[in-house]
């Protein structure tokens, strides 16, 4: 009889939890690479944010049930909430892409969505490597990466804006990319929000 509680389940529920979210991001990338079947692509997006929040209620439950767990419970409950709320900003842009009948992606549009299919690449690997605290070192230049993504995105949605305000004779059109760079923009802080986490962890644990 386990007078301590496994822990190992607690890194495949985050590792679970984070490949859906990368999963999200990725189709969300090749949604606006290869602009056909955007509802099919959408539905698909929702679906797989669908399974990350069942899986975040599981870790939520399994925290709430556990003596013992692998860091402190406040680590573990921002780092489930981040990675939530990058698949929700991801679902969204993926929504409003369909809601708002955008024709064709635009470069800003392809871009933003590549540096956050970029960062949940290495925030997936950087949340992996969670099991093995004797090489935090992976984990930080993980982590360094992402911030440096994460002022990319700024980069390119400040020039995005910009360009929006300029399109005097299509406001509408405005408005909605404006919103889709929003949703996309915030995924991308949400990656970077991850990474803080990570650091504070292995800071706290080293």
């Amino acid at each position: 009889m386990r007078l301590v509680p496994r822990q190992e389940s607690f890194f495949e529920m985050f590792e679970k939890q984070v490949n859906l979210v990368n999963d999200g991001a990725q189709s969300l990338f090749k949604l606006y690479s290869n602009y056909v079947n955007a509802e099919d692509a959408a539905f698909k997006i929702k679906k797989t944010e669908h399974d990350a929040d069942e899986v975040a209620h599981e870790i939520i439950n399994k925290l709430n049930t556990t003596f013992v767990t692998p860091f402190d419970r406040e680590d573990i409950h921002g780092l489930i909430s981040a990675l939530d709320d990058i698949l929700d900003c991801t679902e969204s842009a993926a929504d409003r892409t369909v809601l708002y009948g955008i024709k064709e992606p635009t470069e800003a549009a392809i871009e933003l969505s590549r540096i956050l299919a970029e960062a949940t690449i290495l925030t997936t690997k950087a949340v992996s490597c969670l099991r093995d605290m004797k090489h935090p070192q992976v984990i930080r230049e993980a982590c360094i990466a992402i911030n440096s993504l994460e002022n990319q995105g700024d980069q390119v949605n400040r020039m995005a804006l910009a360009k929006l305000f300029q399109m005097h004779d299509q406001p509408m059109e405005a408005l909605k990319w404006r919103e889709i760079y929003g949703h996309i923009e915030n995924a991308i802080d949400k990656c970077e929000d991850v990474a803080d986490i990570l650091e504070s962890t292995i800071l706290k644990n080293g």
